[in-house]
């Protein structure tokens, strides 16, 4: 079976993005996973600190070897890991890709300690591929009422500062800010800045990432997707469905979990199939 190197490689040739959705649970796992297998695309599972930190580390990525031992490309990432220790232990455990974020530091400094992280999977020899950031987008996965305050035009990245970092660091995937930010805005999340994908992907060779893609609208995913977006990263959405299928699963006369939980996960295949759909062109 491909690699995600090689999917990724895949996706640039075809000019589609591979979907990335966060998981908390096995329900989470189960839904992505069998909308991925029915449209018959490449998936990335994506477990957060919190959310490894729930489900286990070891445990998440057996899931996904597992699943692939029967020839379906799924693939895990520890997403958004703020430390150079749990970053070595996302590279130990056996991800298949892991972001060390360091975007709040200094450019500098992020430089600095991203290094760290690829000079370690290099070392280790998994095959992890190192994703870096840079630009701020703010942290939080769930529905706010405004902007988070750091985030702004002004701190969306610079097309020559990305070149340096990639050159210096090594990193194998690289996540600028372009307009994007985490959550969903009730008000509206602002639109994504298509030419500055244009100019990042122009100075950078590795696949881009694209962070915070819930409430993005589907003409801006497109766009996107048509400007070098390699990997969209989709959490806030599927963490609404969950909670709302649930609300509804509960309000019912079963007591069996699996039973009240199936709403759930019938709520987050409708958001996972509308997605790949989107970013795989189909």
């Amino acid at each position: 079976m491909k690699t995600l190197r090689e999917y990724l490689t895949w996706a640039e040739e075809k000019r589609v993005a591979l979907g990335h959705f966060n998981i908390s649970d096995s329900e989470g796992f189960k839904a992505v996973v069998e909308v991925a297998k029915k449209l018959n695309v490449p998936v990335i599972i994506g477990v957060s600190e919190g959310e490894r930190d729930f489900i286990g580390l070891a445990e998440a990525v057996s899931l996904v070897k597992t699943a692939r031992t029967n020839g379906f490309p799924v693939f895990i990432n520890a997403d958004h890991t703020y430390s150079i220790e749990k970053a070595k232990l996302a590279i130990d455990a056996g991800v298949d890709s892991v972001i060390i974020d360091e975007a709040e530091k200094q450019y500098e400094e992020n430089i600095k300690l991203t290094k760290k992280v690829v000079d370690y999977a290099r070392a280790r020899g998994t095959g992890t591929m190192v994703e870096g950031e840079l630009g701020f987008i703010g942290q939080s996965s769930k529905v706010i009422n405004e902007l988070p305050r750091g985030v702004s035009e002004k701190t969306q990245t610079d097309p020559q500062e990305a070149a340096k970092f990639v050159l210096e660091t090594g990193v194998d995937l690289f996540a600028p800010s372009v307009g994007n930010v985490h959550g969903i805005i009730k008000t509206g999340n602002p639109k994504l800045n298509i030419g500055r994908i244009k100019s990042i992907k122009k100075k950078v060779e590795v696949p881009l990432v694209l962070h915070g893609g819930s409430g993005i609208s589907d003409d801006d995913f497109s766009a996107a997707i048509d400007a070098g977006i390699r990997i969209i990263h989709i959490n806030t959405e599927l963490r609404i469905a969950y909670k709302e299928g649930i609300e509804e699963g509960i309000k019912s006369d079963e007591i069996a979990p699996y039973k009240f939980l199936a709403e759930g996960v019938e709520e987050m295949k409708k958001v996972i199939n509308k997605r790949l759909r989107l970013f795989n062109k189909l």
